[in-house]
């Protein structure tokens, strides 16, 4: 009855679908490249799948078949625990036979790969598992933070070294509500948007999925991200009271106004506004970041073997990239520092 968990269900079914679409006739054919693409669409049918578990637990699981009309009448829920061991076989085969680097950006690899077997066993309390896949993916040391948080989202910033899995997007053809699937635009990014909005940097959307006050004083005065992650309006109008000669910022109060937009996903001037605006903005979706494979890290040491050596040194790369000084706790106060490092760092990315 709620639309919007109808459409992840039915958008991650869509893409278990057509993963299986081609894992359906992977013995069938041969051609070159034809390991990079079963990896690929074994990895993307895991990420689908893991979506689905989160949210409903007990999914219909189809391997290497699809799930055609009519089945939907006949085919029973398959356990979690089935699901996550699917999972875990799918994502370490992805990780045997992707490439470090894709010749195409934006293709998934590796180290995608290694980072979502890692979330996938934290999420069953697998800590140990975890902490041995992510150490590999950080050892690597393919990935590092980006020095200036305010730059991570940006645009022209897209694809960079704190990029795990990137999920690309593109302005150049125009969309409709009719089909939000169809946009190869992010849709997202023009609902977080600020209304009616006339500034600098920034175009309009429709003012949903504000950040609360309560989430933006969790951070303290000197936290960078604060401000990068998330726009004060009126702060920022006041800052640019200058604007079109003298005439300021001007935008309207959503619904639920509170002052403050989700900065990492609003639309940035400078798209081509080919159709509709709100859903074809080029803004890519980080699916996994670099910080969050090392708070992912820390939480798989500190809450496994207890190495929280280990884990506050994972921790504390990202509070030093935030501006921050480091911390020194243990066990179950290390543990919720861990859980409040997400909460900041990875504020309004899901």
């Amino acid at each position: 009855v709620n639309a919007n968990l109808r459409d992840i269900w039915s958008w991650m079914f869509s893409g278990v679908n057509r993963a299986n679409f081609i894992l359906e006739f992977k013995d069938k054919t041969d051609f070159a490249g034809r390991e990079n693409v079963i990896a690929q669409a074994t990895f993307l049918r895991a990420y689908y799948y893991f979506e689905l578990v989160k949210f409903f637990g007990d999914v219909p699981l189809a391997v290497d078949e699809r799930l055609l009309f009519g089945d939907q009448n006949t085919v029973d829920r398959t356990p979690v625990s089935q699901i996550y061991e699917q999972l875990e076989t799918d994502l370490t085969f992805a990780i045997a036979n992707l490439p470090v680097t894709q010749a195409e950006i934006g293709r998934v690899n590796k180290g995608a790969a290694q980072a979502l077997l890692g979330k996938v066993l934290l999420y069953q309390d697998k800590f140990e598992e975890s902490a041995d896949v992510l150490d590999d993916l950080i050892l690597t040391e393919n990935y590092r933070l980006i020095d200036d948080p305010f730059t991570i989202f940006e645009n022209d910033n897209e694809n960079n070294s704190e990029s795990v899995f990137e999920i690309q997007y593109t302005d150049l053809e125009g969309a409709g509500f009719g089909c939000l699937q169809c946009s190869e635009g992010n849709v997202a990014v023009g609902f977080n948007g600020i209304r009616n909005y006339n500034g600098p940097l920034f175009e309009s959307g429709f003012s949903f999925n504000v950040p609360t006050e309560e989430v933006y004083n969790l951070y303290t005065d000197n936290d960078l991200r604060r401000d990068a992650y998330i726009l004060d309006i009126l702060a920022f109008a006041e800052a640019n009271e200058d604007f079109n000669n003298g005439a300021g910022v001007t935008f309207s109060e959503g619904f639920e106004h509170t002052g403050y937009f989700n900065r990492k996903y609003i639309p940035r001037q400078g798209d081509s506004n080919i159709g509709d605006q709100n859903l074809t903005n080029p803004n890519n979706y980080r699916a996994i970041r670099y910080a969050d494979v090392l708070l992912m890290a820390a939480e798989a040491h500190n809450r496994g073997a207890g190495n929280d050596a280990v884990a506050r040194g994972y921790l504390n790369q990202v509070r030093t990239r935030a501006g921050l000084l480091p911390i020194n706790p243990s066990g179950a106060a290390l543990t919720e520092a861990i859980y409040l490092e997400r909460r900041l760092e990875l504020v309004g990315e899901g």
